[in-house]
């Protein structure tokens, strides 16, 4: 891990700022807030599983894949996050230790928020506070329906799923169209099968135009119709 920048506390607002409207965007990015700015080469542990949790993460750029291990030892990959993205959450909840862990799967670099300077953050800022509860009622969503796709459909729409949700297709952002590297071991193990299953699904998309490989992995809208197919 590599600390970039550490910042200060956030300053008293001015007659001038109280006027305007809080961006919440605008105020994670912000140098004001008290938190570091961290980046974690490819296949670095963020956290582990057991680790204290005493931060909260925001994804700035790069994909963090977030995974559990049981008691024999078989991991399961419970998301795949990537810019705009939180996680370590659980600490505001009293969770005190990580129920999983985290890794970058990419050149990753994530804002850091210590609990207190969050929960502080959180009662201070409404608008902040109305955008983070509505990010976490949709991840909430996105997890019965990763649930839902992962009972019910088949590996074929479930790697297709996969493909759309992690180039941001459906989201209030842009779509990203062209994916980081990630491996077909963690698409594989994010859907709950094979490598050999999710490389001979890829080569089918990439035969009927789907994805396309240029500097990277290329998702084209119209993958979207394996999905919606019965």
């Amino acid at each position: 891990m590599r600390v970039i920048a550490d910042s200060k506390k956030i300053k008293p607002q001015t007659k001038s700022t109280q006027k305007r409207a809080f961006d919440a965007q605008t105020f994670l990015d912000s140098a004001g807030i008290a938190r570091r700015v961290a980046e974690f080469p490819r296949k670095t542990t963020i956290f582990a599983q057991g680790d204290p949790a005493k931060t909260i993460m925001h994804i700035q750029q790069g994909t963090v894949k977030l995974s559990v291990v049981n008691g024999a030892g078989k991991e399961a990959v419970v998301a795949v996050l990537g810019p705009g993205d939180f996680f370590g959450e659980g600490c505001l909840a009293a969770q005190p230790i990580r129920i999983g862990a985290a890794t970058a799967t990419t050149t990753t670099t994530v804002l850091v928020i210590e609990k207190n300077e969050m929960t502080r953050v959180l009662h201070a800022e409404h608008e902040f506070s109305d955008r983070f509860i509505s990010y976490m009622l949709t991840r909430n969503i996105r997890i019965e329906a990763d649930l839902v796709d992962q009972l019910f459909n088949s590996t074929e729409k479930r790697l297709a799923r996969a493909l759309l949700l992690l180039a941001r297709y459906g989201m209030d952002d842009q779509p990203q169209g062209v994916l980081p590297k990630i491996s077909q071991e963690t698409l594989a193990d994010t859907i709950g099968t094979t490598r050999s299953r999710v490389n001979l699904f890829m080569n089918k998309f990439k035969k009927m135009g789907y994805i396309k490989y240029n500097g990277g992995l290329q998702i084209n809208g119209s993958l979207l119709s394996v999905v919606l197919h019965d």
